[in-house]
């Protein structure tokens, strides 16, 4: 029994430990969309930045599960170069900017409306996040939900910040 316990927390525990996976899979795709008020968000134009950018849909519950966390993680990160892209995938404006607005999101919701960005990215799971470092490189990925209040998770974001 004592051997199965054991097994069981080498295999759950390092996967609590670092719930960011390092990316390894090349460049970002470009990043260009337009946020729920129609004003444009380039990925470039945030260079110098650490960028959360998160594919999420309103009628995803996981999505709607960590909206809040990663809410108090822009919050604990407040002036310092750290921001969030929510790219809302295949929906409109106002379904984005109502589901914004109840749940007191205060990062871009951008709209990827015909999914190209989405596929582009390769976010076929969501919510699908990556980590941007302050050069626009992806360092980071994560499918599903992640509660990025957790210490570990902003220690990892954190490092990036310079």
């Amino acid at each position: 029994m004592r051997l199965a316990l054991a097994l069981l927390a080498a295999l759950v525990l390092p996967a609590q430990a670092q719930p960011l996976k390092e990316w390894k899979a090349g460049a970002a795709a470009p990043l260009e969309l337009e946020d729920v008020d129609g004003k444009l968000h380039r990925l470039a134009d945030y260079r110098g930045k650490v960028v959360l950018v998160n594919f999420w849909a309103t009628w995803c519950a996981p999505c709607r599960e960590e909206m809040p966390s990663m809410k108090a993680l822009r919050e604990s990160l407040k002036g310092r170069p750290f921001e969030i892209l929510a790219v809302n995938v295949g929906e409109g404006a106002r379904a984005a900017r109502g589901f914004g607005e109840k749940m007191a999101l205060d990062f871009p919701l951008l709209l990827d409306r015909d999914t190209s960005t989405t596929r582009a990215w390769g976010a076929r799971v969501l919510p699908a996040n990556f980590v941007i470092g302050a050069d626009g490189r992806i360092r980071y990925s994560h499918l599903g939900a992640l509660d990025w209040a957790r210490p570990d998770v902003r220690a990892m974001i954190e490092r990036l910040i310079p």
